[in-house]
């Protein structure tokens, strides 16, 4: 290893605390769980009413509009993920729905593969978000435990226990050994949660995004109006093109008679 790759490695692992992204991720972290169980109440709640009203005709309205909520929560989702983790996330619809019927919208959208991808990554959040939020919180707690010993060493008995020793700060030097190991602690800390950060980040862009969409141009998608105003326009340059053959084929004979 040269000098080069170690000053490479000494700068990535210290220059993890001056890039922003890495703030933006863990933005995102600590907005996982609170989002995560607002999605998972929300859910919860309007599949097992629109599901036990089923048998009526209240549950199908209460399903459709369910459909169309957590699909908008999946394209918030995906926004966030575009805006903070910095993820390249394909859109979720490959064709333009802007000219279709009510029902051409819903039959697209339970189609759509990303509409029950969506759903299953609103669900995942939850568990998702307590995971990343126990062990945020705890990495950010003991470093800044760590890093404010040598201005609370002095107020309270602070030790710490390593097996069956017991450390015990009681000296100047003993808290800054103690606070520039929480900065290591730290460092070493943002970094796993970036790390967290990028798997989510991989987990939105596989189920909140359709690989097809990169290779249709939502221009090239045609409606039944378009259809119907297609036929029109070939009817009518069917017409054009005889009328002009009728033109060019009567100037023709009049030709040959002169002659």
């Amino acid at each position: 290893m040269g000098l080069n790759d170690i000053t490479k490695w000494i700068r990535n692992l210290f220059g993890v605390v001056t890039k922003k992204q890495t703030y933006l991720n863990l933005t995102y972290l600590l907005f996982t769980f609170p989002l995560g169980t607002a999605y998972f109440i929300f859910l919860v709640t309007g599949l097992s009413m629109g599901l036990g009203l089923s048998i009526t005709l209240i549950g199908l309205p209460i399903l459709l509009l369910m459909l169309v909520a957590w699909w908008e929560l999946a394209a918030f989702e995906r926004q966030l993920a575009i805006w903070l983790l910095g993820v390249d996330i394909p859109p979720m619809e490959n064709r333009c729905v802007g000219k279709q019927k009510s029902l051409e919208k819903i039959k697209g959208y339970i189609l759509n593969p990303v509409t029950w991808k969506g759903l299953v990554f609103l669900f995942i959040k939850f568990p998702l978000g307590i995971f990343t939020l126990i062990v945020s919180f705890t990495l950010i707690g003991i470093t800044l435990a760590f890093i404010a010993t040598p201005f609370a060493y002095k107020l309270t008995d602070i030790g710490y226990s390593i097996g069956t020793s017991t450390f015990v700060i009681d000296s100047f030097a003993s808290a800054l050994m103690m606070m520039f190991f929480g900065m290591i602690f730290g460092i070493i800390s943002l970094h796993f949660m970036n790390w967290m950060a990028k798997l989510s980040g991989i987990l939105a862009k596989n189920l909140l995004g359709n690989a097809n969409s990169y290779m249709t141009n939502e221009n090239d998608y045609t409606s039944f109006d378009d259809i119907e105003l297609d036929e029109e326009e070939t009817v009518g340059s069917v017409e054009k093109v005889e009328t002009v053959d009728a033109e060019y084929i009567e100037e023709y004979d009049i030709g040959i008679q002169r002659e």
